[in-house]
């Protein structure tokens, strides 16, 4: 991993060298461009096996699929591949460069019950077969209603209609879709899985020849004789094999049956050229329905903006105005007549209950909220690719570790703003390196367990969790104890009145502050739900999700309308002589994520119907309280932190002894 974060910096480096002497085209695709010869070997690659019925991935060779001749290997994969549950093994599916041509691959041993039972479920469950060709996924095409569907992937079998049988797939027809590439001298930068480097003109000879810019599939399931198949040699050529239309004509499951796999290929020249070929996989749907979820916000955000307008101009600045226009004895007489705000000023800085958790949350909070920040912004700017499969996660890891050092600084500044002095900031930045990835940690344990019960590839290794551990330790909370320590010399905010010895006694109301504080959640969630429901389909429902741009707006709207939010709410209660805003402030903004969980289990319910299982429910809902947790921290920062300057702001401009 450490290789990968090197050889970027390295890749930027190059650009920024060579980027001046470039004239011809530059591309950012995802990774290097591979051109082939005629006649040259390409072996396809299988991932593991994937279902939104149960959301649980499988080996591919845990069915009894054909297996490569020299044995399964694993392909080297990345942080974010392996917590995924990606494993991507070679296979035995060989393709000759615009070779067409029919072939016979193998005849499985007679099926014993076991193997039967594992094909049934594997088929009744809609698993999909994950094929990969020069690192694009094999798609297919469905015409359902009309209506002409792609998928990536291809199903272990099929379900009769009406019946109790099921027949497996075993026999594919690829369409390889090629471009003759002749070197043009195009400077390339990678960003995949082989690695990151640019291609100069030196490169040119050896780029030259063809490349694959598309790869398609048709499954069939066919009745082969396997007396017949017995007879022939793994890649021996056969006859054109049309897909039947009648069940007695499929590959039937069942016991002391033999399934014989075979395949044909068929490459086909194509004008689409290698940087655009990811285009057919990330097609963007919706697009109006995002733009609506942008003026959606906006609306929110002016609604919002107004409030405060009005609160500023008008209502503060016209009382301050007013106040600094008196006279001192008249400012004296009307200190005695004061209501509203201005009443707590003595005070509205007194310690918050549970400060240290606060102190705590707002530092894991300016974390989560930096590295979503600049996740996006690099996924926005076509950096995180999805050719390079798990580098989106990966680099998300990467950046949270690093950021641990903001988190260190921000949480000990506030502790010592509010304590007024270091004592005790050690124990605030463990606390910081400690809370947010604890709750993950446990989380993640407990569904590994179950993942580790169903045999699945979505389970994390023994090694794995000794990484994580080890990133966590040595990275993580070194460098939240050095930005606390940081934060120990930074100098705290100074408040700009003085708190009373006695605490105020906050007026009784009728209705709990709590439930405006719960309802303020609302505002931030109408800005975010459009967005989350396309987020969640490409989680849960194997989609490309790659509109980083609107996400990206989107991001910075929720940030706008939580501070916003916030200020609004912090205003109303001091208006009503309620000093205690520290906690309020936070989950004004922070409540959104209770909106997002009760959206989350709405969709489990209405979207995800076809989730069977108290299995899968679990898992989905184990993943969605990370990122509830991660949702509330983040947002409920953002909030506190505008409030904070807001408080500070107003109060500093109040002259009262």
């Amino acid at each position: 991993m450490a290789s990968r974060v090197a050889s970027f910096f390295h890749a930027i480096f190059l650009y920024l060298v060579l980027s001046p002497r470039a004239c011809n085209g530059f591309y950012l695709p995802g990774n290097y461009m591979h051109t082939y010869s005629t006649g040259e070997n390409i072996f396809a690659k299988v991932n593991s096996l994937t279902s939104i019925e149960t959301e649980l991935p499988f080996s591919y060779y845990s069915l009894p699929y054909c297996k490569p001749l020299g044995g399964i290997k694993k392909s080297a994969e990345n942080l974010g591949e392996l917590l995924m549950g990606d494993q991507i093994d070679n296979s035995p599916y060989r393709f000759r460069m615009n070779v067409n041509e029919s072939v016979y691959l193998c005849t499985t041993h007679p099926l014993n019950e076991h193997e039967v039972k594992l094909l049934k479920q594997r088929t009744r469950d809609l698993y999909q077969v994950n094929m990969i060709l020069d690192n694009l996924p094999v798609m297919r095409f469905a015409n359902q209603n009309g209506i002409n569907i792609q998928w990536t992937g291809f199903p272990v079998g099929y379900t009769a209609p009406q019946g109790s049988e099921d027949y497996m797939i075993n026999h594919l027809k690829f369409k390889v879709l090629v471009h003759e590439y002749e070197g043009s001298g195009v400077k390339i930068l990678g960003t995949g899985e082989e690695g990151m480097g640019v291609i100069t003109e030196a490169d040119t000879k050896k780029t030259s020849g063809f490349e694959i810019v598309g790869f398609e599939v048709v499954p069939c399931s066919v009745k082969h004789d396997p007396e017949a198949m017995l007879k022939l040699h793994r890649y021996d050529k056969i006859s054109p094999i049309r897909c039947p239309a009648e069940l007695d004509k499929y590959q039937i499951i069942r016991e002391q049956e033999r399934v014989s796999f075979t395949y044909e290929v068929e490459f086909v020249k194509s004008n689409i050229r290698w940087p655009s070929r990811w285009d057919a996989y990330l097609k963007m749907e919706g697009a109006r329905v995002h733009w609506f979820s942008i003026l959606n916000s906006l609306m929110v955000i002016f609604f919002l903006a107004g409030i405060v307008f009005v609160i500023f101009l008008r209502t503060v600045r016209r009382d301050l105005t007013r106040y600094e226009e008196l006279d001192k004895e008249t400012q004296a007489q009307m200190n005695e007549e004061l209501s509203g705000w201005k009443l707590v000023v003595g005070d509205v800085f007194r310690e918050p209950d549970c400060s240290r958790l606060l102190c705590v949350m707002v530092g894991d909070g300016v974390q989560i909220a930096g590295m979503a920040v600049v996740t996006i912004v690099f996924a926005a700017l076509g950096f995180m690719s999805p050719a390079s499969r798990g580098m989106l996660l990966t680099g998300m890891i990467i950046l949270y570790l690093f950021l641990g050092i903001a988190a260190g600084y921000a949480g000990v500044r506030l502790w010592r703003t509010i304590k007024g002095s270091s004592e005790g900031w050690r124990s605030v930045s463990w606390l910081i390196a400690c809370f947010f990835p604890g709750i993950v940690f446990v989380i993640l344990t407990f569904l590994n367990f179950i993942l580790w019960g169903s045999n699945s590839t979505g389970a994390i290794p023994i090694s794995l969790y000794f990484v994580l551990l080890s990133l966590w330790f040595c990275i993580s909370v070194p460098l939240t104890l050095l930005g606390g320590f940081l934060g120990t010399w930074a100098e705290p905010i100074q408040y700009p009145v003085r708190t009373n010895q006695i605490p105020r006694e906050i007026p009784a109301r009728k209705c709990p502050s709590w439930l405006l504080v719960l309802g303020a959640g609302t505002l931030p969630f109408g800005t975010l739900f459009i967005e989350l429901f396309f987020i969640l389909s490409s989680i849960w429902l194997g989609r490309f999700y790659y509109v980083f741009g609107f996400l990206l707006v989107v991001l910075l709207l929720l940030v706008i309308v939580c501070a916003e939010v916030s200020v609004v709410l912090t205003y109303m209660h001091l208006c009503v002589e309620d000093w205690q805003w520290w906690w309020k402030a936070f989950f004004a903004s922070g409540s959104v994520a209770l909106y997002v969980f009760l959206y989350s289990i709405n969709y489990l319910v209405f979207d995800l119907q076809s989730l069977s299982g108290p299995v899968s429910a679990t898992l989905y809902l184990g993943y969605s309280l990370i990122m509830v947790i991660a949702i509330m921290l983040s947002t409920g920062t953002i909030g506190f932190l505008m409030s904070f300057y807001f408080v500070h702001y107003l109060f500093s401009s109040v002259k009262i002894d």
